[in-house]
């Protein structure tokens, strides 16, 4: 993908952080992908704001630094990046709030024919993936390198 992203870096291919950088300074993101299940292997994908005194990752902040496509594009990055080291399994993700997840799903519509390139995309509705297209609803999405 030739989308601008911000550089990241990892120590174990299963953890990724960066900063996003604007008009409310640099904040550190976090991208983590955790087994769900084998068989097929799926990995979820959470991320958000790292916070600084506990580590963890908080996925209901809006920290609206005008950066988001930017962002959303090292979040991609980072999923090839995974599937370079782990091998081409899929991934799960959704929003913390319906109206996050729609916003990916906004987000993915932009850059579809760029990203199908080298992901399968699925949208799930009632637990259940179908091919991703455009003006459908979806509550999470599922993507996977070809």
């Amino acid at each position: 993908m030739n989308l601008p992203h911000y550089n990241y870096f990892t120590t174990d291919f299963r953890e990724y952080e960066f900063y996003s950088e604007g008009p409310k300074g640099k904040i550190r993101k976090i991208v983590r992908f955790q087994k769900l299940q084998n068989e097929p292997e799926i990995y979820n994908l959470a991320f958000g704001d790292k916070n600084p005194e506990t580590g963890e990752v908080s996925d209901s902040i809006n920290s609206n630094n005008n950066d988001r496509d930017i962002v959303l594009a090292t979040v991609a990055n980072t999923i090839n990046d995974f599937c370079d080291y782990y091998g081409n399994h899929f991934i799960y993700a959704t929003g913390s709030t319906p109206v996050r997840t729609r916003l990916y799903q906004i987000e993915i519509n932009g850059i579809l024919d760029e990203v199908s390139i080298d992901f399968d995309i699925y949208g799930v509705v009632g637990g259940i993936p179908y091919r991703f297209e455009k003006n459908v609803n979806y509550e999470a999405f599922l993507v996977k390198r070809k």
